[in-house]
């Protein structure tokens, strides 16, 4: 019988193609009222997707640390002058 994936399973998987992994993080960074937890989370999927351990304490750290409001509070002044924080992917 074999492994039942999760949800969670299957985000990593699509997160594996760095586009997916840009809006997903853009997703993330436009919510209006923003759970402080969702970024570093979203950040985790990412890492594990397409990181390695390094990058994946990095992102135990940030969320750790309570960056996570300094960077919705970064989108939501951009957002208000009429600019948006995305993330896109680095050309090859």
């Amino acid at each position: 019988m074999g492994q039942i994936k999760t949800h969670e399973d299957f985000l990593i998987e699509s997160l594996k193609d760095p586009e997916e992994a840009a809006a997903y993080v853009s997703a993330v960074l436009e919510e209006e009222k923003p759970e402080i937890d969702l970024l570093p989370l979203c950040l985790g999927h990412v890492a594990i997707a397409l990181g390695n351990d390094g990058d994946r304490a990095l992102v135990k750290d940030f969320g750790a640390s309570g960056k996570s409001q300094a960077v919705y509070e970064l989108a939501a002044w951009l957002n208000s002058l009429g600019l948006r924080l995305v993330v896109t992917v680095k050309p090859s």
